[in-house]
């Protein structure tokens, strides 16, 4: 049986991680970083996607990665039109939406772009698998308190069911016959609740739940009114400082967690206040993906880069640690869960939908 060469991209806030597998090898596992004062300097995402593609291909050269000899790319989606999880064939409609952020923005949303210029130069598929803009809610999430704003999807959903996928398996059991809440911790912060393979609900990692190292969470509505009507911040301001300038970096001026916990280790009480909250916040979203599932949870999965942090789970363990027994996977498993993603789709074992149909 043939194994597929496989190019992996993943684009965030403040890297691009590229991986090129034959089958389910890994040849090449990169990341390329950007300081993200830099990358603020760009005021839309269309300014970034040159200088994304352009260090990508000399990185690919750099590696000696032949794309002429491969099968399929696979990217990190980003926040599309909703629709149900599974895989999709990137086409220009789907990054127009991207690009415009139609259904909001973030740097996801710079890899299906790039995926899909170089397959119309290589002549072989694109496509994403469980983009950020899953949508599996039930009827009751969607109501938000205002009959003309709804609660919309939009999550980690390829690392929060990769995480809970192996939740399941060191459990001994099946993903789609338990539940499980799941918690993302990275640049954004996502908490959802798992029933049974499907997630019911979750906050949108954009506007809602925990604040994150550059992220605002959730804020007082009044008091956003009055930041908005202030005159001080246009339009594009008041979205970057609370996407890209708040959480972490508002308070403590850097998004790097190691840094703060090195300033709490020299006694930066401030910084260890701050670091804490966040936690805290964490761990109030947790309990109510708890009541979402009706106290019917098989574990508490702790996953994504801030799970290194021994202090801030340990932290959220103590908050929640009664609920359910906590699994605590660090860092992030998409690499490995989009190549084994396009695998499958290669194979047919999941068909490709169109994002046109959604």
């Amino acid at each position: 049986m043939k194994n597929h060469r496989i190019l992996v991209i993943n684009v965030g806030s403040t890297s691009t991680k590229m991986a090129y597998f034959i089958g389910t090898k890994p040849l090449m596992n990169e990341m390329i970083k950007y300081d993200s004062e830099d990358m603020l300097r760009y005021h839309s995402l269309t300014k970034q996607l040159p200088r994304r593609k352009d260090d990508m291909l000399a990185l690919l050269e750099k590696k000696k990665v032949e794309l002429n000899t491969l099968d399929v790319i696979i990217s990190r989606g980003g926040p599309g039109k909703p629709g149900p999880a599974g895989v999709y064939a990137i086409n220009k409609i789907m990054c127009d939406d991207l690009l415009d952020g139609k259904y909001g923005e973030h740097p996801s949303s710079l890899g299906p772009a790039i995926a899909l210029e170089m397959s119309i130069q290589l002549n072989i598929p694109a496509i994403v698998i469980d983009p950020p803009s899953t949508d599996e809610f039930q009827n009751l999430a969607r109501i938000s308190g205002l009959p003309n704003v709804e609660r919309k999807s939009a999550f980690h959903a390829l690392n929060q069911k990769a995480a809970a996928r192996r939740a399941a398996y060191d459990l001994g059991m099946r993903y789609e016959e338990i539940n499980l809440v799941v918690a993302h911790l990275g640049g954004g912060i996502t908490v959802g609740a798992h029933q049974e393979g499907k997630v019911i609900d979750c906050n949108n990692g954009l506007s809602e739940g925990p604040f994150t190292p550059e992220r605002a969470g959730s804020l007082p509505t009044f008091d956003v009114i009055d930041l908005m009507v202030s005159g001080e911040l246009d339009k594009e301001q008041l979205k970057k400082k609370l996407v890209g300038q708040g959480g972490l970096t508002a308070y403590l001026g850097t998004a790097d967690a190691g840094k703060i916990e090195e300033r709490i280790k020299s006694g930066d009480t401030q910084a260890e206040m701050i670091f804490a909250a966040m936690a805290y916040q964490v761990a109030k979203d947790i309990g109510a993906m708890f009541a979402v599932l009706r106290g019917n949870v098989r574990g508490i999965v702790l996953t994504g880069g801030l799970a290194h942090s021994d202090l801030f789970t340990h932290w959220i363990q103590e908050w929640v640690g009664s609920l359910a027994p906590v699994f605590i996977y660090p860092g992030e498993d998409e690499m490995k869960a989009l190549a084994e993603g396009a695998i499958r789709a290669m194979k047919g074992e999941l068909t490709i939908q169109c994002y046109n149909n959604l």
